[in-house]
């Protein structure tokens, strides 16, 4: 057996300037449910990390519903979609999904996946089809998710679309772009709530805009789903927004508390996704049992439950906003339940985070390439089943951390 395997040198080395440069990531597995508290080892850790942010995650009808779903359709769907994987459940869930957006988009139809990550993948690249290659343009958020980020990058590569980067805080430099675009096929991609900053993308702007200029607008609703508008029907009901040209995501494993995503749009555009969008056709469908627990939590979003959670989940925000009150670290405005901490450098983000972990908290570090470098920090994140009294918890050890390091950062 040779002793000099080029390959794993390399990934050894490359594994090494990560440790360098403080950058590598670690796993830690958890021994309970999702919720405000993680057993992880030994320890009982108070987590302000996740992003089931309606604490529906374990929730007991939810998982009936899963044990239910199980009993009726098994644990498997056998097949893609399009061969024989695609269930009653799947359908049934597509339907309710469509009519949570159909006040917003004309003619909604829904396609559920298994991630969002899969149905971002698939809408970007199979809506740039539409158009001839090097006959499409891709207008894509600068801060967009890295799941967009890599559609945009693979429809580039495929049918040679145009990309440009925007700054979705300054729109003035997408209309000029806009202003030049001759192609056929234009689309504007933006997350609608940036899941590190946790600020909002202005929509309303955005689909005047793409009317001006006849683009399709997709946005991403991955962090908004679930906890923006009356019935959490995401940030299209609360902008109030109505076109058919926009393609909406919406992601089900994070206020959905289950798994998987959907894409809505007018039902053109689903039915060609369905076509040609490859991460669709050669996937093999979600276990039944997901799409039917995912019925129960769609109606739990909607119902009195899911009102009062979100009312929770405000007055959480608002106690943060009055109450934490930082002397030298940066704390960036938010309306939503994630609440960034910015710290810098990975070495004082990593520090920082340690020294909460000692006292009981779960926050990471989030480092780049996650979000850009020199702007490290905690991703605090609040769910309905923390209480206010959790939450002045960790104000006051935030507090008491500052003054240990603040000065030092």
């Amino acid at each position: 057996m040779s002793t000099n395997f080029r390959a794993r040198n390399m990934a050894e080395h490359q594994i090494a300037d990560l440790d360098e440069q403080l950058l590598r990531r670690k796993l830690r597995t958890t021994e309970s449910p999702c919720d405000t508290k993680a057993r992880v080892g030994k320890r009982e850790l108070k987590a302000f990390c996740s992003n089931d942010y309606l604490g529906l995650a374990n929730h007991p009808k939810l998982v009936a519903a899963l044990a239910e779903g199980a009993n009726l359709y098994g644990v498997g769907s056998g097949a893609s979609h399009l061969i024989s994987g695609h269930s009653i459940a799947h359908e049934l869930l597509e339907k309710k999904l469509a009519s949570c957006e159909e006040k917003h988009i004309p003619n909604a139809r829904a396609l559920f996946f298994s991630t969002g990550y899969l149905a971002n993948i698939n809408a970007i690249t199979g809506i740039s089809r539409l158009a001839e290659q090097g006959q499409a343009s891709i207008y894509s958020a600068k801060l967009n998710h890295a799941s967009l980020i890599d559609g945009v990058r693979l429809a580039s590569a495929q049918n040679k679309a145009k990309v440009t980067l925007f700054d979705h805080q300054n729109l003035d430099s997408l209309e000029e772009s806009l202003k030049q675009d001759t192609h056929p096929l234009k689309l504007i991609v933006v997350d609608g709530v940036f899941s590190m900053d946790g600020d909002i993308a202005p929509v309303e702007k955005l689909l005047h805009i793409a009317e001006q200029y006849d683009a399709l607008l997709m946005v991403d609703d991955a962090h908004g789903f679930g906890v923006l508008g009356e019935q959490g029907h995401g940030i299209l009901e609360q902008a109030g927004v109505h076109s058919e040209r926009i393609i909406y995501v919406g992601t089900l494993g994070k206020a959905a508390g289950v798994s998987g995503a959907f894409i809505c749009a007018a039902a053109p555009f689903i039915e060609w996704l369905i076509q040609k969008g490859r991460p669709y056709i050669y996937s093999t469908a979600t276990p039944p049992a997901i799409a039917h627990t995912l019925l129960s939590s769609v109606e739990l979003i909607e119902g009195d439950e899911g009102i009062t959670r979100r009312k929770k989940l405000n007055e959480l925000i608002q106690v943060w906003r009055d109450e934490m009150i930082f002397s030298s670290w940066e704390k960036t405005p938010s309306s939503t339940p994630i609440q960034p901490v910015i710290l810098g450098s990975n070495a004082n983000a990593l520090a920082v985070a340690k020294l909460l972990d000692e006292a009981g908290y779960w926050i990471p570090a989030i480092r780049p390439p996650t979000v850009p470098v020199d702007t490290s920090r905690l991703r605090i994140t609040f769910s309905a089943n923390h209480s206010v009294d959790d939450l002045r918890e960790l104000i006051q050890a935030l507090k008491a951390i500052e003054k240990i390091v603040g000065s030092d950062l």
